[in-house]
């Protein structure tokens, strides 16, 4: 079995590929920045460091990689791969179209099955990349694509944390991750068999797990970052400990608990249950990450199908009044990071057009909606409370 991760970034190094080093499996990557391409090919290795266990921590050997901008030579390692992962950024899978089709039409020549396997917090990654593959793709290859292709979605459990300027010093490929092992992948659309690959987890009934996941973690993470951010926290773990985010936090887990149980028929103990895991995720002192970095582009995190936006109006479709999420909401709309653009876009449109615009316009929801009043209430409350100075 051999394996391309494309992409060379954190989780790409450290979650993908640290996975199948430690199963045995061959893999290379691809990447767009040459610089990365030298250095790993290079060195030949990086070191994995497993935050608040650093008896698990790991150097990959045998590490290659291709240069995204060389169509033959990924396409030739596509043709010979059983498994291709992407680990390139929601915005970026568009770029990968050329060089799937390339390989997949090289693959239909050599047989085989072949699996992609999307590691990407983006919505429908997947389907995104098989849209644009059977659009692109030459008439000979498109049965092969049909019956031997596979396209899928895995969850990322694991986050990689920034290195220190002393250990890039020391090993510029160095990735930070967190102790989370686990490996979801969507069963439904795989042909064949995976590899035996350590951690890998395939899930019958995947649409729920992926919005257990999203509408759990991802809505968590965007209320503790932007109420973060409001009272002053530079890491994400302070502002979870704050009593007073931490109130706001619990009631938007109740929240997305609530509407989760009642959507894919979840025990409701097992969802708060579930919930244990973000927060506990969220306060771990041994991940030094910044709400900076969880904050970045306020703009597409306010929008109507995103982590709070999204959360919202699906808790509101079950009958429950999203008031904590909205807390959040209205937050995030008053988040300010100078050299963020989205961030100052945001900041200008809230000065010049006000609040309804940023409803109607980044949120897509009518500001006189039940919605867009409920986050107007929420602010008037965060200037009460001091939270928010005009």
């Amino acid at each position: 079995m051999k394996c391309v991760i494309l992409g060379a970034g954190k989780i790409a190094r450290g979650f993908v590929g640290h996975l199948l080093y430690l199963s045995n499996i061959p893999f290379t990557f691809v990447e767009k920045f040459d610089g990365l391409v030298d250095l790993i090919n290079e060195r030949g290795q990086y070191t994995v460091n497993i935050l608040g266990n650093p008896e698990k921590n790991c150097v990959v050997t045998g590490a290659k990689a291709i240069r995204f901008s060389d169509i033959e030579a990924v396409s030739d390692a596509i043709a010979d791969a059983d498994v291709v992962f992407t680990s390139v950024g929601g915005k970026n899978l568009g770029d990968l179209v050329p060089l799937l089709t390339k390989g997949i039409e090289k693959k239909s020549k050599v047989g085989g099955n072949l699996n992609v396997i999307t590691c990407e917090n983006w919505k429908l990654p997947a389907t995104i990349l098989r849209n644009g593959v059977e659009e692109s793709i030459c008439e000979e290859a498109k049965t092969y694509l049909a019956e031997h292709v596979g396209m899928t979605e895995a969850v990322i459990m694991r986050s990689g944390i920034e290195s220190s300027k002393e250990l890039l010093e020391k090993d510029p490929l160095i990735v930070n991750v967190q102790d989370f092992w686990e490996f979801p992948v969507d069963a439904s659309r795989i042909v064949g068999e995976l590899p035996p690959i350590l951690g890998l987890k395939l899930i019958p009934e995947f649409t729920g797990f992926l919005e257990r996941k999203f509408y759990t973690y991802n809505a968590a993470n965007g209320t503790t970052s932007f109420l973060g951010a409001l009272l002053g926290h530079e890491k994400i773990a302070d502002a979870a400990h704050d009593e007073r985010i931490l109130k706001i936090l619990d009631g938007v887990y109740q929240e997305t608990a609530q509407a989760l149980s009642k959507k894919h028929n979840f025990p409701l103990d097992e969802q708060l249950a579930f919930t244990l895991t973000s927060r506990r995720k969220l306060q771990d002192y041994t991940i030094v990450d910044f709400i900076e970095r969880n904050a970045r582009d306020p703009i597409r995190k306010l929008g109507k199908d995103d982590r709070l936006v999204g959360s919202a109006r699906l808790v509101m479709e079950y009958g429950i009044v999203p008031h904590n999420l909205a807390i959040a909401i209205a937050a995030a709309m008053y988040y300010v990071s100078p050299g963020d653009e989205f961030a100052e876009k945001l900041v200008k449109m809230r000065e010049e057009e006000g609040i309804d615009a940023i409803l109607e316009k980044v949120c897509e929801q009518d500001p006189n909606g039940e919605l867009g009043m409920l986050v107007k209430e929420k602010i008037a409350l965060l200037k009460e409370w001091g939270w928010i100075h005009e």
